[in-house]
């Protein structure tokens, strides 16, 4: 719990120190998922856990769009979210790189979007808004990561690292 404090209130200054009419994109890969022998698999009760976490952690925190790749863990990840919020999860093409985040920026211009993807695809998506090749594909046992990029232009974000 002491954690999760300090984890909100470092989110909580990310926020207020950087966001003046500026896009937040937060950027999550999907929580833990089950072992079930398909391609699709729902999360685990670690998973569940951890996305009902992140719901918590962005509780105090407006969101305007809530985006996953088209699978059932990442839109797990975020439905806790959605829930509270009073929103949907909609899908994106995770491999569309620059040109949907250009999209998505326009669309929610000044808000806050919250995208959950993979391991192979967050870091792409990170590095697109910050312009640089920063992050490299996530290890396959990691899901902690939360990239915070503020931004008002894909390619010139500021980004803020955490774990969650």
């Amino acid at each position: 719990m002491k954690k999760l404090l300090i984890i909100t209130f470092l989110f909580a200054f990310v926020i207020v120190s950087y966001s003046q009419n500026q896009t937040i994109f937060i950027l999550v890969r999907h929580a833990e998922k089950a072992i079930d022998g398909t391609n699709n698999p729902p999360l685990s009760e670690a998973g569940l856990q951890r996305a009902n976490d992140l719901a918590a952690l962005l509780a105090n925190q407006k969101i305007d769009a809530l985006y996953s790749t088209p699978f059932i863990r990442t839109e797990a990840t975020l439905i806790p979210i959605g829930r509270d919020k009073g929103m949907e999860v909609k899908n994106y093409d995770p491999y569309a790189g620059a040109s949907w985040l250009s999209e998505a920026l326009k669309k929610h211009k000044g808000g806050t979007i919250v995208i959950s993807g993979h391991s192979n695809t967050i870091p792409g998506l990170a590095n697109a808004l910050l312009g640089e090749e920063t992050f490299q594909q996530f290890d396959d046992n990691d899901y902690s990561n939360l990239i915070i990029i503020v931004t008002n232009e894909v390619g010139k974000g500021k980004l803020v690292r955490l774990k969650f």
